[in-house]
């Protein structure tokens, strides 16, 4: 079903990235950044409906970024590398401004704990896949990818429940941890 759901945003996308022709992929993934950016200063001040349009607006440009350049012919190993440098840095900045706003603690006073579980396992979410891909395996499973992520804080940011949001980005993030962890151990024995 997620799948199917981000074919139909790139068909929708497509027209547009084909039209794109005199920007730099890079320079909308780098746009894409820093949108994320500004969204992780406003979470930090509490302000969530403008938080969460901007983190909106970051993820348009990182669907973007990819698409101009697999249409335009512009692909680069550089720039496969710098978006997915440039989605860990933003996943970390913006569940850090949730953190340094106080919206990932919930009912404790332990704020930290639940934004450093989310942060952390997102990470690893990149971090499995990646070392799969190196060992010769491709482990794309899993429910918990990134824009999955992106659209739970946008809906909590949207909905002032920034806490479940986070919560659920942890909960999600380490199932889909495992299960790239055990379906490398099937692929690479």
């Amino acid at each position: 079903m997620f799948e199917e759901l981000k074919e139909s945003i790139r068909d929708i996308l497509r027209p547009l990235a084909k039209k794109i022709t005199d920007i730099n992929p890079n320079t909308l993934t780098l746009f894409g950044l820093l949108l994320s950016l500004i969204s992780a200063y406003f979470f930090a001040r509490w302000e969530l409906k403008v938080a969460g349009a901007f983190l909106l607006a970051g993820g348009f440009f990182d669907a973007l970024d990819g698409l101009v350049a697999r249409e335009n012919n512009r692909m680069t190993k550089f720039g496969g590398f710098l978006d997915s440098v440039c989605d860990r840095f933003a996943d970390a900045a913006v569940i850090l401004g949730a953190m340094y706003g106080g919206l990932s603690q919930g009912y404790s006073s332990q704020y930290w704990l639940i934004g450093t579980l989310a942060i952390f396992s997102s990470l690893m979410v990149s971090y499995t896949r990646a070392r799969a891909e190196a060992a010769g395996a491709s482990a794309s499973v899993g429910f918990g990818e990134r824009p999955v992520r992106m659209i739970l804080i946008i809906l909590g940011a949207l909905f002032d429940m920034v806490y479940l949001a986070i919560l659920l980005v942890a909960a999600i993030s380490f199932i889909t941890v495992f299960q790239r962890i055990a379906f490398a151990r099937r692929a690479l024995k």
